[in-house]
């Protein structure tokens, strides 16, 4: 009778456990599916991006040919858009602003998060939240007055003006997730290092940005993604073509009236992603792996 009991139950147990499997399956089935239409309708953008560029002007004008089929592929777009024209100087321009921006806005953020998130002083809460409110006021509100103090310092038509401009954009949420890492170090570390003797420096130099390296590099490449393409601001501020960045560049040396160079927009567009593209690809690695565990032990 005990045999057959635990037979009963083994076999009920094998069941359980194909059951499950078989559910795992279906959920994994269902799961790659939805993963591949994503993946297709993500890339469907810039894959036709990809083959407009290599197509010819002619090409791309008839209108009778298929617009997902090359049937002549030429490099002709990107070779005159890297050697005639100012697209390369738009690069630069736009390397310049970016990375000038993102140094400000993390030496800022770091800075501000540290004194809110552990220095704590009157108000600082109220601080905090202010400090993240101002993110939420939409762009087009400011872009005016920040209009009359661009001119009012004589830095309209300026590259400048963009490193002035951006971080207001970039700072208030950088600060705001820097705050969120530095308040969830604990406290007994800030105790430990002031028994050292270490300062506030040493303490934000040798612990916090160490152990909240996976915040700072989130807030790096939040900062990196709004400068690189941001294009309200350069639009407002920037007319002359030596001074444009990528973003409004391409509109306006590309674009004539009611002519568009649709292969130069197209190859543009492609080599302006590959620097965020990389940015992803190299940093997200490091975001996700949790350079915070085990931070308190030992």
């Amino acid at each position: 009778m005990s045999a057959t009991t635990a037979d009963t139950a083994a076999q009920g147990i094998y069941q359980k456990a194909g059951s499950l499997r078989g559910e795992r399956r279906r959920v994994l089935i269902w799961a790659y599916i939805a993963l591949a239409f994503f993946v297709v309708f993500f890339l469907f953008p810039p894959v036709y991006m990809l083959i407009t560029s290599l197509k010819s002007s002619a090409e791309i004008a008839d209108l009778n040919g298929n617009p997902w089929l090359v049937t002549d592929p030429t490099l002709q777009h990107y070779r005159e858009l890297l050697t005639e024209g100012n697209y390369l100087l738009h690069f630069r321009n736009s390397i310049i602003v970016t990375v000038a921006v993102v140094a400000i806005t993390m030496v800022i953020s770091i800075l501000a998060a540290f004194s809110l998130s552990r220095m704590r002083f009157w108000g600082s809460s109220v601080l905090a939240t202010g400090v993240f409110l101002t993110y939420l006021v939409p762009e087009t509100l400011l872009f005016i007055p920040l209009f009359q103090i661009i001119g009012g310092l004589g830095l309209y038509n300026n590259l400048w003006a963009m490193i002035l401009i951006y971080p207001t954009l970039t700072v208030p949420f950088c600060t705001w997730i820097m705050i969120g890492y530095f308040s969830s170090i604990p406290k007994e570390l800030d105790e430990a290092a002031l028994i050292d003797g270490a300062n506030h420096f040493q303490m934000l130099w040798k612990i916090f940005i160490p152990v909240a390296l996976p915040g700072i590099l989130a807030a790096t490449i939040f900062a990196f993604t709004v400068s690189w393409g941001q294009f309200l601001y350069p639009m407002a501020f920037l007319v002359s073509s030596e001074q444009m960045v990528l973003t409004t560049g391409i509109v306006s040396d590309l674009i004539r009236g009611d002519t568009f160079q649709w292969g130069k927009i197209m190859a543009g567009a492609l080599l302006a992603a590959l620097p965020p593209l990389l940015v992803y690809a190299f940093l997200m690695d490091y975001y996700i792996a949790g350079l915070t565990a085990g931070a308190t032990k030992g």
